[in-house]
């Protein structure tokens, strides 16, 4: 039986860091979640929550006394990366922490730099392609007129249910073999965007129109929606090219956690309620 030990987990309120604290309870480990407003945090029954801020490394002190794995995203507010990775890291050796694992942004980041750079922790890097988790953003036109309006229609994805992600770190953080790993992580399938539009369609039991948009039109989309110039050009790129690792199955879920990774049509099936119109109040 695996011996119960004290995790950190940042960003645990994210769609990762969530899963991240879901699955060490589930596995019986004590759990300290760190979010910047703890008022507004909920989490299940036994997790300690702490307020800290990865901008202020040393606000983590308090919450680094007695943990034994630390969870680390790579940006701050507004998705800016985080430049103070070396003092958490000072932190977290001085504390005690001997695994680290950091969920990777999406390229080079000054965090995920330094906890490579740090030799006296086991270190796991997380590199999951796109989360499932991203068609909730189609929730509002598929309740509201019963159509997704996308671009690239048929470029391909691996994508991977963020629980999965979330078992892999906590395996990653509380048992032996993990270190100095990077772990590609990808659902069992590869998919198009007429795939997932279908099989949300099949879970709440209605048709859904596929709109296929240009990348004029796409990019007037996102404008309206305010997204900012940066995310809209990333976007394009990775929809447009997907690069080969966002649409390979590997099976590393597998490997690390023993069970094979979930499919979309288990997560649709979770989420169904997310995409079916709530009646009005009387």
């Amino acid at each position: 039986m695996t011996q119960t030990q004290k995790i950190l987990v940042t960003g645990a309120t994210g769609t990762v860091g969530r899963q991240v604290v879901a699955e060490l309870v589930s596995r019986g480990h004590a759990v300290r979640a760190l979010t910047r407003d703890a008022s507004k945090a909920v989490f299940p029954a036994g997790v300690e929550v702490v307020q800290g801020d990865l901008t202020e490394p040393d606000s983590l002190i308090p919450a680094l006394e007695g943990v034994t794995g630390l969870h680390l995203i790579t940006f701050g507010a507004h998705f800016a990366p985080l430049e103070t990775g070396p003092r958490i890291m000072e932190l977290a050796r001085a504390a005690g922490v001997h695994r680290v694992t950091v969920l990777h942004g999406g390229g080079s980041s000054p965090l995920e730099d330094a906890v490579r750079a740090e030799d006296g922790v086991e270190w796991t890097v997380l590199m999951p392609v796109e989360f499932m988790a991203n068609a909730l953003e189609w929730a509002g036109g598929i309740s509201a007129s019963g159509e997704v309006r996308e671009p690239f229609v048929s470029r391909l994805s691996a994508m991977v249910h963020e629980g999965d992600i979330g078992a892999v770190g906590a395996v990653a953080l509380t048992e032996e073999g993990h270190g100095g790993q990077e772990y590609v992580l990808t659902g069992p399938e590869l998919l198009t965007v007429g795939d997932k539009v279908a099989t949300i369609a099949a879970a709440r039991g209605r048709e859904i129109a596929l709109v296929e948009l240009t990348e004029e039109e796409a990019v007037a989309q996102w404008r309206a929606a305010g997204m900012p110039e940066g995310v809209i050009g990333f976007l394009l790129e990775a929809y447009g090219n997907t690069p080969e690792v966002g649409r390979t199955v590997v099976d590393t879920v597998e490997k690390v956690t023993g069970r094979p990774a979930r499919t979309f049509t288990h997560w649709a099936a979770e989420h169904v309620d997310a995409f079916v119109a709530q009646p009005l109040a009387s």
